[in-house]
């Protein structure tokens, strides 16, 4: 275990509902680098006076997670094009008090849907409208989803985000079967009013090619429990949050870990 002193950087995440996992990978790759830093996971009462403690103490950088990623951002002092683009942050990191904003989520998604190789010509829906659901349905365009529907029960944020991208926006799923459905909200999460239910029907996740889950803990969701039934190919949250992490990583530390270092996090980190 690696001794603390007044020299070690802080590194933290900001969510409502923190879980150990990037706790542990940070760390676990921290100490095998043998860097000078910690990570530690806080759940905010006040946004406002939290982005001010990273800039005041001085914290080096800060994961950004749900439901946080577009609040944050008037509160930043810069904004990355990768973040700029799709007005979601779940980065921040931290010079001489100077803060800017990133978005990794994006890389991960769009990095994932080229490895599992999904079809960019079949019908798409993406549950949700928040932070991650604009970095879902940007790298879905962006791999040559021209046409999709963005299902949100918010209609001011789900036509908007519709709309950026020329999709359709629909308050319900209704009895919609899409080749590719792509969950970008919180149902699911573990410790959540909705973590025992999947937010599609089965009739409807077994109709599917490609069933995409962003939820992270657990990683085997009731909806990837359902479509992993059904014999339905699966993308995890799991795999997002190893991606997303390594390039906050880099950011915060300056060192790339190796694919086989953030494997062996990401394994690590989701042991119970």
């Amino acid at each position: 275990m690696r001794m603390i002193t007044k020299d070690t950087q802080l590194c933290i995440s900001l969510a409502a509902r923190p879980s150990n996992i990037g706790t542990r990978f940070h760390n676990r790759l921290y100490e095998e680098l043998d860097l000078d830093f910690v990570y530690k996971a806080f759940a905010p009462a006040d946004l406002a006076q939290a982005i001010a403690g990273i800039r005041g103490l001085p914290i080096r950088g800060a994961a950004v997670s749900m439901p946080y990623k577009s609040d944050c951002m008037p509160l930043l002092d810069e904004i990355d094009p990768s973040a700029a683009v799709i007005e979601s942050v779940n980065t921040i990191v931290n010079t001489d008090g100077h803060l800017v904003g990133y978005n990794t989520d994006y890389l991960a998604v769009a990095a994932l849907l080229q490895t599992h190789g999904v079809p960019a010509d079949r019908e798409v829906v993406v549950l949700g409208s928040g932070g991650m659901a604009k970095a879902v349905v940007a790298a879905l365009r962006d791999h040559g989803v021209e046409h999709g529907t963005v299902v949100a029960r918010n209609a001011t944020t789900g036509s908007q985000l519709a709309d950026q991208y020329g999709w359709r926006w629909a308050a319900e799923l209704a009895d919609r079967r899409p080749a590719v459905l792509v969950n970008a909200t919180p149902t699911g999460m573990a410790g959540g009013p909705d973590a025992e239910r999947s937010p599609a029907p089965e009739q409807t996740v077994a109709a599917a090619t490609v069933v995409f889950d962003v939820v992270a803990f657990p990683s085997e969701t009731p909806l990837i429990t359902t479509a992993r039934r059904n014999g339905v190919a699966v993308v995890t949250g799991a795999e997002v949050i190893a991606l997303q992490a390594a390039e906050q990583f880099a950011l915060y530390t300056g060192v790339r870990p190796s694919a086989e270092q953030v494997a062996a996090a990401s394994a690590w980190s989701r042991e119970t």
